[in-house]
């Protein structure tokens, strides 16, 4: 069994979070994976975040290890998810898998039929903290 990844969230990501859990009904299985990756992260200031973590609001490029395709996603809260425009909920699985990862971390994505994909953050290519938007 390989060591849980550092990731890295800001207290304000971390707040907010934790009270749309509360809002949504913590403890229930769909926001498991939330759960786990917020009671494992390191929670640091916003001017204390690398430009290279997955924050909320960030737009990432996350790349396949098996085909090579790239894919590019903005990481929202659940009122600004739209799958068709890019826009992927932190309460969807692989958002919440995304949450606190910095470039060249990978994650390890199930799919059906007991298969899964490898994922590996290619870029941030957009972080709020970093363009001086952390009220975001």
């Amino acid at each position: 069994m390989s060591k849980p990844r550092d990731i890295y969230v800001t207290r304000q990501d971390f707040d907010r979070l934790s009270h749309l859990l509360e809002f949504h009904g913590s403890g229930r299985d769909r926001y498991a994976g939330l759960e786990e990756e917020l009671g494992r992260a390191k929670v640091v200031d916003a001017a204390a975040i690398p430009p290279d973590v997955v924050t909320m609001n960030s737009r990432v490029r996350f790349q396949d290890e098996s085909t090579g395709e790239e894919l590019e996603i903005t990481l929202v809260y659940p009122k600004d998810a739209a799958v068709d425009q890019g826009r992927v909920s932190v309460l969807a699985p692989v958002g919440s898998a995304l949450l606190g990862l910095s470039v060249g971390q990978s994650i390890e994505w199930p799919m059906p039929a007991n298969r899964s994909r490898r994922l590996r953050v290619a870029a941030v290519t957009y972080q709020p903290e970093a363009s001086g938007d952390s009220d975001l």
